[in-house]
């Protein structure tokens, strides 16, 4: 496998990496019809722990096999695969070698009445099945964000160790933010921000929307303005967040909505700068033709010169 220049150039953003993790972001950027461009689009599958399995694949009963995500995500010609430890166990085998996969260590679910994640799985799981990352939440803001970014340090020292890469989804929630305060720009930048301190090799985060939470950070964007009612500049700004786009930074699909309204959002992450997209029930709740439609679009919009 030859590297373009694309994907060398974006490898030596990871100065202190060993050869064995450097090998596996390359698989991950390198694999599907966006390898080689720096761009990516990534199918993660954890929802049934998050939400349950009805409300996660009753839309789509096929979707409730763990293989057909495998072959959604290859059919597709997708980045990468990212799943809890049982679905990426249950297609292990027949799947070797077709997609790189992303092993979710830890998890929440939706009978929880604390903002906190279990770990579920493990590095020596990673290396086990063949994986080319570790996949780790955090909730900026919850009463338990101090403890799990101290088992995220120990996780990912381990897992580039070994020459795993490290995916971090930074997701703020908390006592004191409120559904706006969860996805608004200043607070989404934040998140972004704090996953690349803790060390992610590729950052996943929420689409910002144009409301700026913080009293103190409305002082900061009145004096340095961020044009916020502009979708690809709140993008933008998300992608300087994470060490001026020195870091992979890739955008939820979130929940459900139309192909129109996401394709919208993807143009809008593209000519922002962002390295994709991780989208999940927006593509396996639909059914497999309209979800292989779906992708298809997306990567061509990726595909485009932004």
């Amino acid at each position: 496998m030859k590297l373009t220049r694309k994907v060398r150039e974006i490898l030596s953003w990871y100065e202190s990496d060993n050869p064995g993790t450097k090998s596996n972001l390359a698989r991950i950027l390198m694999t599907g019809k966006l390898g080689g461009t720096g761009r990516m689009v990534i199918l993660p599958v954890d929802q049934g722990f998050e939400h349950g399995p009805a409300r996660s694949f009753a839309p789509n009963p096929a979707a409730y096999d763990p293989h057909y995500h495998f072959e959604l995500a290859i059919e597709a010609g997708l980045n990468a695969y990212a799943a809890p430890l049982g679905p990426i166990e249950a297609g292990a085998g027949t799947f070797a070698g077709c997609i790189p996969t992303i092993l979710k260590v830890n998890s929440s679910n939706s009978l929880s009445t604390t903002k906190d994640q279990a770990i579920t799985g493990s590095v020596a799981d990673a290396l086990r099945l063949g994986c080319s990352a570790i996949g780790f939440t955090i909730y900026p803001g919850s009463e338990y964000q101090f403890e799990m970014m101290e088992e995220l340090r120990e996780m990912a020292e381990e897992a580039k160790a070994v020459g795993l890469a490290v995916v971090v989804w930074s997701y703020p929630r908390g006592p004191m933010l409120d559904k706006v305060g969860e996805t608004a720009l200043d607070i989404a930048a934040y998140a972004a921000h704090m996953a690349a301190l803790m060390g992610a090799h590729i950052i996943k985060v929420k689409p910002p929307t144009d409301a700026i939470f913080l009293d103190a950070a409305k002082k900061t964007y009145q004096s340095h303005p961020v044009e916020v009612k502009d979708a690809a500049a709140r993008f933008a700004h998300i992608v300087k967040a994470c060490f001026n786009g020195r870091r992979l930074v890739v955008f939820s699909g979130g929940e459900a909505k139309s192909a129109d309204a996401l394709l919208t959002e993807v143009k809008a992450i593209h000519a922002g700068g962002g390295n994709g997209s991780i989208v999940g029930r927006n593509a396996f709740q639909r059914p497999k033709e309209e979800a292989l439609k779906l992708l298809s679009d997306i990567i061509d919009v990726y595909k485009t010169k932004a």
